[in-house]
């Protein structure tokens, strides 16, 4: 495991990684956005990512084929949702009274998450890495 890591074999695992992440962050994203009621429609998102990551991220797994076309693909979309909802998440902190200068660490903590969206960025990230990685033999 170490010499293919070392080697840049580790497309297969990486890819399972990324399938396992998908699934366990859409979960976590939902009880959140669910506590919220999902206000924003654009809350839906990223649970409904987690499955086409999922997915794409197991496909990878099972075939080099798709390691290099639908996780790339289904990975930058990910990548791309996660900087949105970096963003929606600080307009949301900015939002709260005294916004990001009067308070901004009491916003920070009674906010919307600022650093759970980039959680989702990084499973994205693992998607993509996997897909620029050899495969295992």
């Amino acid at each position: 495991m170490v010499r293919n890591v070392r080697t840049g074999r580790f497309e297969r695992s990486l890819s399972g990684l990324t399938a396992i992440g998908s699934l366990i962050t859409a979960a976590e994203i939902f009880f959140e956005h669910d506590r919220a009621s999902f206000g924003n429609k654009l809350m839906w998102i990223p649970v409904a990512l987690g499955p086409v990551g999922a997915a794409a991220g197991v496909g990878g797994v099972v075939s080099k084929r798709l390691a290099k076309t639908a996780l790339p693909i289904a990975s930058a979309v990910i990548v791309a949702n996660g900087l949105q909802g970096t963003w929606l998440h600080v307009r949301g902190i900015a939002r709260k009274p005294g916004g990001l200068r009067k308070n901004l660490l009491y916003n920070i903590e009674m906010g919307p998450p600022l650093l759970a969206p980039l959680l989702v960025t990084l499973v994205g990230g693992m998607g993509l890495l996997a897909a620029v990685l050899r495969r295992e033999k």
